[in-house]
């Protein structure tokens, strides 16, 4: 049963704590010892933001629970719904309740990177553990935000996204490249006087930046494109799709393809407006660089995925859609699809919609699935789906990423959900927020976080000789605990309590008369990782 919170109202961190019946720890004068930390490790964030790693077995819990952040929620009291988490250390910054189900602990490690709402504020880029405990939010914003994701560039690890305005699925603005300290490295944007459109920004090994461009045209249109019988042509604005190449530093356009008149409007499953409005009758929505250095390109409108020659941009080949290459093996059909990813091993792997949302759908469920593409019999069969058991639909959006011992995880777009799967396709995690919300799409990265602000500290008088201290530290993945240093005085702090680290926001409550106070931020060995500045206890 999922929870439930109809009356819409604002949750503290502290509140989802109380509810779930949990308290802060302290720890008098403790030292940071390892039965301090016992079962309180850093996240399990990995080294590199490359998708690859292998899973980390460990035993399953036995049975599945339902949790929002780190305080586990009883479904009858709080819930995703309206929700959101605040935090008296970072009154700037808030998030939506995340609730993951485990079904089983055997996770692939790393961090899940999501867009709630697709950046709508207030909420924004956002990366979570695999409690739904936040681990870093992006402050709001007054754009929306797409595709947060780790990469690559320059040979470290980096988180890229997309910003700008959205208006029916189409975006118009820029990219942002971050290091690991969130500090904002570069902005790409479009040449040519086009403006980047949000479904993907890819950085190439050679660190050139790949991404989507939409531009409305006048051209030809079969009267009954979208039909499986095309009829007389007629004259129309159609949006057709424009990859371009850029270099990051100078912004210097080295590739540029256009899919007009390459490929035509008769090829499109998508009815004709009923009005003047422009066609969008190829909506291309993920590039991705195949083995031989050519490009993939997914259209959902046309339910095709084309090679692309990087050089001459000729279309190579037409997988799927009404003028496939290659026939379809039973399964290995999709439609209104996402995400077409090139592997190693010849395969591809797609997000399979199955659906608009307008009756009537190719499929009542949406699914990943890994297609083997025979170049030489133009053959393509399916070696590989994964179905939530629960059969969910996505009727936008969506992605399906493969990982390291043949995991799999995918981001359900329009379903405001996430899971991970085992090799056999069972269910390892799944993840759900506010119905109201979608993330076009959810990864999991190995990340390490390293901000480049202070730790954040918040402290209260609640009584003679008592307070209550917020420690956060935004991003920070390896903190495994908190000191607290108080006094009569800003200088001359002592040590007053020590306490393991309860996730985004750590409550701890100690005995005290004093009034000031700093919190220290430490590693699984007790060693300082940074120090917020000194504040005065309210």
């Amino acid at each position: 049963m999922e929870p439930d919170l109809s009356d819409g109202r604002r949750w503290s961190r502290r509140q989802l704590l109380k509810a779930a019946g949990m308290a802060g720890l302290a720890v008098m004068g403790a030292s940071l010892t390892d039965e301090l930390l016992a079962g309180t490790t850093p996240r399990r964030t990995g080294a590199s933001p490359d998708p690859s790693g292998s899973a980390v077995t460990s035993a399953a819990p036995d049975a599945a629970t339902v949790q929002a952040g780190s305080a586990a929620v009883d479904p009858a009291v709080a819930t995703p719904g309206d929700a959101r988490i605040h935090y008296r250390s970072r009154p700037d910054l808030s998030a939506p309740v995340v609730a993951v189900t485990r079904a089983n602990a055997a996770v692939a490690p790393g961090l899940i990177f999501l867009t709630p709402n697709n950046g709508t504020a207030p909420d924004g880029p956002l990366i979570v553990d695999d409690r739904g405990e936040p681990v870093w939010i992006h402050p709001e914003s007054v754009h929306a935000a797409v595709n947060l994701r780790a990469a690559t560039y320059r040979g470290e690890p980096v988180l890229t996204w997309w910003e700008g305005s959205i208006a029916s699925g189409i975006g118009a603005g820029e990219f942002v490249i971050a290091d690991r300290s969130y500090t904002e490295m570069a902005r790409v944007r479009a040449a040519n006087g086009y403006q980047a459109d949000l479904h993907e920004f890819l950085i190439s090994p050679q660190d050139t930046a790949l991404f989507l461009v939409t531009n409305p045209v006048t051209t030809s249109v079969p009267a009954a494109a979208g039909s499986p019988a095309p009829g007389s042509p007629a004259t129309r604005e159609v949006i057709e799709a424009i990859v371009q190449e850029v270099d990051i530093v100078s912004g210097n356009v080295l590739f540029e393809w256009h899919s007009l008149p390459a490929i035509d409007p008769s090829e499109s499953y998508l009815p004709l407006p009923t009005d003047s409005s422009a066609y969008d009758y190829l909506h291309a929505n993920s590039i991705d660089i195949d083995a031989d250095g050519d490009l993939l390109v997914s259209a959902r409108h046309t339910w095709g995925v084309y090679k692309v020659d990087r050089g001459t941009g000729r279309v190579v080949w037409r997988l799927n859609g009404k003028r496939s290459d290659f026939a379809m093996e039973p399964g290995a059909s999709f439609a209104w699809q996402h995400d077409a990813r090139a592997h190693p091993d010849g395969t591809i792997s797609i997000f399979d919609d199955g659906a608009r949302g307008l009756p009537p759908e190719p499929e009542t469920r949406s699914r990943g699935i890994v297609l083997a593409v025979d170049t030489s019999t133009q053959v393509a069969g399916l070696v590989r789906e994964f179905v939530h058991p629960q059969g969910v639909l996505a009727t936008s959006q969506g992605n399906f990423q493969l990982l390291a011992d043949r995991h799999a995880f995918i981001g359900w777009g329009s379903a405001p959900r996430f899971s991970e799967f085992g090799p056999s396709g069972h269910l390892l995690l799944d993840g759900s927020f506010a119905a109201a919300k979608q993330s076009y799409r959810s990864w999991r990265f190995p990340w390490t976080g390293h901000p480049a602000e202070a730790p954040a500290m918040a402290a209260e008088s609640t009584g003679p000789g008592a307070v209550t201290a917020y420690l956060s530290w935004n991003g920070a993945t390896e903190v495994a605990g908190w000191d607290i240093l108080a006094g009569a005085l800003p200088t001359g702090l002592q040590g007053v309590a020590r306490a393991a680290s309860q996730g985004f926001e750590t409550v701890i409550p100690f005995e005290s008369d004093a009034l000031y106070a700093l919190a220290r931020a430490l590693d699984a060995e007790g060693n300082e990782l940074g120090r917020s500045g000194v504040i005065a206890i309210e």
